[in-house]
This record gives C-alpha cells, structure tokens and sequence, in this order.
C-alpha cells in the first residue's frame, strides 16, 4: 500500500532542508515526504500525487512566500486534497493572517518559527494533527464490506454502529452498485439475510447484532478484574471524563457503553464551542481522544453491553448485564446520558431507518447527496445537523416548533445558519404525517395557517430528551421525568430518601456508593462542557465517598 504524503513548501532552502530533515526522521516510516519550494510548483506536484491516485495528509506552509503566500495556496490546495490537515509556519507579524484562515481556509494550526528543539515545539503538534487524519483515513480496501440495502433499517444499524466505534468499511449498496451482487453472491449463493458484513478473513456474517460485531472487529467486551474500583456505566462525554480522571488518579476503573463512545454528542458533525478548539472538532473526534485517553491511564472500556439493572450491598455496587453477568466496583458512576425523544406521528415508526432519522446519522450523508433534507428541531444538535447537511444536500429544511431559534440555539450557530443559502428555517412548523411505501416519499407539514405535502426522502430528528433510566425505576430517586436525582435534590425529596446519617454529597444518588453525571442528572447543564465537568466532579465525590467508608 503506498504511504500518505506529506508535503512541506518554503521558499528558503535552508528552512526547507530543516523542516524536510525533522519531518523525515520522525514520520518517514509511515508517510512519504515530499518537499517543494514554491507555492505553484506546489500545486503541480499536488495534481500528480492526485492522478498517481495517491493521498496528502498533512501540508505544512511558509506564509511568507513570494508569488503565493501559504493561506493562497492552501485555499487552492484544498480543493484537491480536502480532508488533509492544514499547518501554517508563520512569523510574529503573520498572527492576525493565521487566525483569519482558520475559517477561510479551515487552516488547523499556525506554528511559529522557529520551531526548535523539533521534540518539545513541532512534534506534539503534527502527532495530534497526523492521528487525528488517520482516523478518518479510507484507503482503498475498507477491510469489513457491509452489503445491503440504502432503505433497510438493519443496514443503516450496522453502518452506524461501524462508523461510531471508529471500525473501517465498505458499503456496496445493492440498488445502486453492481458489485454489490457479485459479492452477495460469492459471499452467500442464494437468499441471504441482509445485511450481510464480509471481513477480511473471509468470514461472513448474516443480520448480525451488535455484539456479534463488537466480537468480530475485537472491541473489548469482558471485565479483566472480580472488583473494580469504580465502574462508569455509559461513555459519552461525562463517563469518559470520569474515566480519564479516576484511571489518571489510579483508580481501577471499567467503563460499561451499550452503543458506541461519544453518546449523543459523538453524533455531532462539528462541536464549535467547545474550550481549547478554536476550529471545533466533531463528535467522532471528541469521543475518540477521549476515548485513548482514558485507555492510556489503564480505563477498560467494554462496549457493546446492554445494562438491565442494579444491585447494592455494603461496599459494592454491581451493574447487571443483559447477558446475566455482572461487573462489580466499590462505587459507580451512572453517565447513561439520553436519547432523543421519538417522534408520535403517523407514518414515522414505520419509516424509521427508511429516509427518517434520530439524530444527525452522518453514515446517511452520501445517501442524500444532491436531495432535500429535513432537521427537525431548533437546539445546537439540529443547527450543526443543518450545518453539516448543507455540504452535500441540495437543500436543508429546518422544522422548529417553537417562534424562533434564539430560545434554544447558541448565538453563533444561529448566525452560521442565516448565512448558509440552502439552509431554510421554518419556525411554528411541526410534522403531522410522514408518507411512503418502502422509504420516506413525502411529509405533511402544519403551521398555524395550513398543512401541506411535500416530496422528502430524508428526515433527521433531534428534538427533546429522554433519560434511558427505566432500569434503575424502583431502584434509584428518579424525577417525574426519569432523570436521577442526586445530593441535595435526595434530601429534597423527603423523609426516608435517605439512610445515613452524612448527607449525600453533592452527585450521589439515594444509594451511597452510587454517582450521577451529565444529561441523565437531574438539574444537568445540557451542554458537553458541563458534562466533562460533571464527569471530573462525580470523580472527586468518590474520593469522598471513598474515605468516609474507609475504602
């Protein structure tokens, strides 16, 4: 397999000479290094690496450049190789040119000379930007190739869940791709229950579930230890917070996640305000760092495991698994998170996963290349949906209930949308009716004056919250609305909520031992800040916990 390239371009041979030397020695068993010393000269070797069907990771650029600065050619360079990762190499004055690229040209670093020692100034930089192209990275052969059908439920299950655990594929639709049949045919002769995913070691599997995949792609699924520390039971934002800060601190810590990392925020096209990444990172990205984090500091993450309930005894808690087992910790951390509310109107149970949505499903994405999208919904989910949609569709429709945006929309997500031509809100607009056979064809839309049909062949839904807690009723304090209640909210719920004679600190819940953070607490703050934030304080809350029971 050819190497990813990089290219370095600087106008002055002694600079190019360095930056080529420290590049090559460090990266040179994995990427080819290319380097050249103009802008134009540049942009044409650029176009031979394209017909060469070869592929740029990194470009790292001078600004100051006769004929063509850096930012010049980075916005032409982009154009033939869009995913790779952009660095400027600029001077004191360059700064203010810097940061305007990062939204004209989506530059992802400025780096000042000079550079030196290349260790402390150079590499940790080109490290973060080379991992974070490899993740998305697509070589030609995917490994697992996922045939099936664009309209099936089942495949688009499958996709999602390949795509939210970071595990390569190819997918070979059989309405549109010839191949897809050969395949089908070679892998299973005959009727096959679809999807049908093909590995690299020949192996197939039919329909599979999601635990049959995790086995297959080897995600980690089983408890190393009788008796962990802590366990943190879901691995969005706030349970992987917690992991990173009680693995860090060493506590033998387990994380149990039923579906993917990243939770509701791992769904998200792009997260812009989030402290420290001024270009924003998507969901995938945010889960995936936070992920190797807490598996650097020693976490075991054990995916794909469904949670059925809860037991407590004097020093131990223990999650119950759908498979009957259990995991057992001195303390838990519950950091389920939530889902989004379902949609009560005719015709959408039965086309979901057929043209309609949860979430902002970006494995749909090719699938609505050139077409008409609706978002349903009005928070910063269904604003970066909208955002994200808007590259591929020909056209996104946001559907808010309520009179405008500004009630439930960071400002600058607002501003982002009003600028995007093919993006149109329509506010005090609901669905009454979703149409089609086999796949969504059309939606009947109301306002206050009239309804009316019109053709849709993709819906994304985000609206609401529901906390997925029905496994801790009779168990936990929940509110009226299935959210945990924890620490002062327990003594507020009355006479019995609590046994001890301590009060409960500030995140546990109304079994002493137990924690919750994030979205699935009571009075949470909804946004993924609050929720890393929450995670780290639940962390602190078991020390305490830990030293009052004198473990």
């Amino acid at each position: 397999m050819k190497k990813p390239v990089i290219v370095a371009v600087d106008d002055d041979p002694e600079v190019l000479q360095a930056i080529g030397q420290d590049i090559r020695r460090e990266y040179g068993e994995r990427f080819r290094v290319i380097r050249v010393d103009s802008g134009s000269r540049a942009l044409e070797v650029l176009r031979q690496v394209k017909l060469a069907n070869e592929i740029v990771a990194l470009m790292l650029v001078d600004q100051r450049m006769p004929g063509m600065t850096g930012v010049a050619f980075l916005d032409e360079a982009r154009r033939l190789f869009a995913e790779a990762k952009r660095v400027l190499l600029t001077a004191y004055a360059d700064t203010d040119a810097a940061i305007k690229a990062i939204n004209d040209v989506r530059l992802d670093y400025y780096l000042m000379k000079p550079w030196d020692p290349p260790e402390d100034r150079l590499y940790p930089v080109l490290d973060d930007l080379l991992d974070d192209w490899l993740a998305g990275y697509r070589p030609e052969f995917e490994g697992v190739r996922v045939v099936g059908h664009r309209w099936s439920p089942e495949s688009h299950d499958v996709r999602d869940f390949l795509a939210r655990n970071q595990a390569p594929y190819q997918w070979l639709d059989l309405a549109t791709n010839p191949a897809a049949q050969e395949l089908l045919d070679l892998a299973r002769p005959g009727t096959a229950n679809l999807p049908v995913l093909i590995f690299p070691d020949g192996s197939v599997l039919e329909s599979p579930t999601n635990q049959q995949i995790a086995e297959k792609v080897g995600l980690r699924r089983r408890a190393e230890v009788p008796l962990y520390d802590l366990v943190v039971v879901g691995a969005g934002p706030s349970g992987l917070a917690a992991a990173v800060y009680a693995a860090s601190e060493g506590l033998k810590t387990a994380v149990l996640e039923r579906y993917a990392a990243g939770g509701q925020a791992g769904m998200s096209s792009r997260i812009e305000n989030y402290l420290g990444f001024p270009s924003g990172l998507s969901g995938d990205d945010l889960a995936r760092r936070a992920l190797t984090q807490a598996q650097r500091f020693g976490a075991e993450c054990l995916l794909a495991h469904e949670v059925a309930g809860l037991t407590a005894a004097e020093g131990s808690v223990g999650i119950v698994l759908g498979d009957g087992t259990e995991v057992r910790a001195h303390s838990a951390i519950l950091a389920t998170g939530v889902a989004y509310r379902r949609l009560q109107v005719s015709g959408v149970e039965a086309l979901t996963g057929r043209g309609i949505y949860y979430g902002a499903a970006m494995t749909e994405a090719a699938s609505v290349r050139g077409e008409d999208v609706f978002v349903v919904g009005g928070a910063n989910s269904a604003g970066q949906a909208a955002v994200f949609f808007s590259d591929v569709a020909r056209s996104v429709t946001m559907l808010v209930r309520g009179p405008s945006l500004s009630a439930t929309m960071s400002q600058y997500l607002i501003d982002r949308i009003l600028r995007t031509p093919n993006i149109h809100v329509r506010c005090r607009t609901e669905v009454e009716q979703a149409l089609g056979e086999d796949h969504l064809e059309a939606l009947v839309l109301k306002n206050a004056d009239a309804s009316e049909t019109i053709p849709a062949r993709g819906m994304f839904v985000m609206i609401g919250a529901v906390p997925p807690t029905d496994w801790l009723a009779g168990t936990l304090l929940l509110d009226e609305r299935g959210f945990v209640l924890t620490g002062p909210d327990v003594l507020a719920a009355g006479k019995g909520s609590w046994k001890l004679d301590r009060d409960p600190f500030l995140l546990e819940t109304s079994i002493p031992g137990i924690f919750a953070a994030g979205d699935v607490r009571h009075g949470s703050g909804k946004r993924v800040a609050t929720a890393v934030g929450e995670g780290a304080m639940a962390v602190m809350s078991v020390w305490q916990y830990r030293s009052a029971a004198g473990l």
